[in-house]
């Protein structure tokens, strides 16, 4: 589960400016964080099919965020696929 602290962490490190909350790369990151919460729970839980199905849905909405930002602004999602090492 993400914490508000550690989702107030998470933002604060991939904003663009300091009010930014809702930015592709802001929500980029949080799912990110999440996915890789939630993967470690799916390693302890395997037959946790719930879970998994939210990861899934996770994934897709963290890749179309992705894919938006690639179509409209290239050199940013250059730099937070390289922030979050994603590729």
């Amino acid at each position: 589960m993400l914490t508000a602290k550690k989702k107030t962490k998470v933002i604060k490190d991939s904003q663009i400016h300091a009010k930014d909350t809702g930015s592709p790369e802001v929500q980029v990151a949080i799912l990110t964080k999440k996915i890789t919460e939630l993967t470690g729970h799916l390693k302890t839980h395997k037959k946790d099919n719930h879970s998994r199905r939210g990861l899934i849905q996770m994934v897709a909405d963290r890749r179309s965020h992705l894919k938006y930002l690639e179509v409209s602004n290239k050199k940013r999602y250059n730099a937070i696929v390289k922030k979050l090492e994603l590729k």
